[in-house]
């Protein structure tokens, strides 16, 4: 309605005041019924009526795309449960903090974990102090297992002596655990 509106105005501003002397007769010549007040009101009540139920109704928006996982761990979904929040909270502060502990142990003169074994015992250590036995892997065995994939892949399975590279390695994947855990409780 409202296009045909702007399109009659954009005729009558092109054909001045010629077009309308064309048009005026005729709409002059169109019948006009007679209306009482009744007749108007109902009219505006039913307009009325229709504008409140489409203006009142809500919209549905479609769903969006799935987020995309930053980075090349995604969390989200596997910390389940009444505890997965704190859970998820845990190993996010717990897993920062041991990739901060390892890099600084890597600069030191003479560093503490030498080892692959010695820096998983060092995160298996801290993990039962910190949750004071509780194992969140036992309450969280979907993190668990996609955490252990990512180490494996990460840092692989050799625990032997570790250099510059594997130590950044190790920092490294332990970060992206952090932050994936992070992602979950955002």
């Amino acid at each position: 309605m409202l296009t045909a509106i702007l399109i009659v105005a954009a005729a009558l501003v092109l054909g001045g005041k010629d077009l309308w002397a064309k048009v005026a007769p005729m709409v002059a010549a169109i019948p006009r019924p007679e209306l009482s007040w009744r007749q108007v009101a109902a009219a505006v009540l039913l307009i009325g009526a229709v504008a409140a139920f489409n203006f009142g109704s809500p919209v549905t928006p479609a769903p969006g795309p799935a987020p995309v996982p930053v980075g090349p761990l995604d969390l989200r979904g596997l910390f389940t449960g009444p505890t997965g929040a704190e859970d998820a909270a845990i190993v996010s502060a717990l897993t920062g903090e041991l990739a901060d502990e390892i890099e600084w142990d890597g600069g030191q003169d003479a560093p503490r974990w030498k080892t692959g074994v010695a820096i998983d015992e060092l995160r298996q250590a801290a993990r039962e102090l910190r949750c004071r036995g509780v194992s969140i892997g036992a309450r969280q065995p979907a993190a668990r297992d996609a955490i252990a994939r990512h180490l494996e892949a990460a840092v692989g399975t050799s625990g032997g002596p570790i250099d510059a590279a594997a130590r950044a390695a190790w920092a490294k994947a332990l970060r992206e655990i952090s932050e994936a855990a992070a992602r979950v409780t955002n």
